[in-house]
């Protein structure tokens, strides 16, 4: 890991930093991706919060180590970095996040009206895909499955490359009775899912009536039979 694995705009965060600090930090935010990525979380909180320590007026630093907070479930911790990257970057593209972190809090009015803020409103299309399924999933907790379901009904559903987005939709009809449709949507979800992001395909074969166990178990059956 040198640090140059990095996109560009982080590296331009970065030359407000002395050359030697400046790589040092770059290294460490790479090892926070990685050990993240391995779901290694301890690792990746010590190199997030090094980063920070070394970094801490760095937005992507402070992001780094509201990511490690959020995939542990800190939500508390992880709201107060994304509100100061938010601070100190002018950038709102951590909105969804901070709307699921509000969410994991139990503020669920609080996370509906960020989510329903003019800044939220001029988010970029995927950051909108990204907040839209956290909304609907805000309005399942609270039971309001309709209303759920028409979270979901933005112009990027219509798109074939939206696997999470046409997955909770799927998600959201099974959950209303609507299996017919939910089968279709799993279908577009699985189709578009080139990343394994979803288990779309699991999920149809559950509606199909086909299960690994069923699979396995019918094997040795046979087996058994033939000898």
């Amino acid at each position: 890991m040198t640090g140059k694995e990095l996109d560009r705009s982080v590296h331009h965060q970065l030359r407000t930093l002395s050359k030697e600090n400046a790589e040092g930090v770059a290294q460490h935010l790479v090892m926070v991706a990685a050990l993240l990525e391995a779901d290694e979380f301890d690792a990746a909180m010590a190199h997030a919060e090094t980063a920070v320590r070394r970094a801490g007026r760095v937005p992507a630093a402070r992001e780094a180590l509201g990511m490690v907070a959020y995939r542990t479930g800190d939500f508390a911790r992880a709201l107060g970095e994304f509100r100061t990257v938010r601070r100190i970057s002018g950038s709102d593209h951590l909105i969804p996040l901070m709307v699921d972190c509000e969410r994991g809090l139990g503020r669920h009015e609080r996370a509906l009206d960020l989510a329903q803020s003019p800044e939220a409103k001029r988010l970029p299309a995927q950051e909108k895909v990204e907040l839209a399924i956290v909304v609907s999933g805000i309005r399942r907790d609270l039971g309001q499955t309709d209303a759920a379901l028409v979270a979901l009904q933005i112009p990027q559903l219509k798109k074939s490359n939206q696997p999470r987005l046409a997955y909770a939709y799927a998600d959201t009809l099974l959950s209303l009775g609507r299996e017919a449709e939910a089968r279709e949507w799993f279908e577009k979800a699985a189709e578009a899912d080139n990343e394994y992001e979803t288990d779309a395909v699991e999920r149809l074969e559950e509606l199909d009536g086909v299960a690994m166990t069923d699979l396995l178990g019918g094997a040795e059956e046979e087996d058994e039979v033939n000898e």
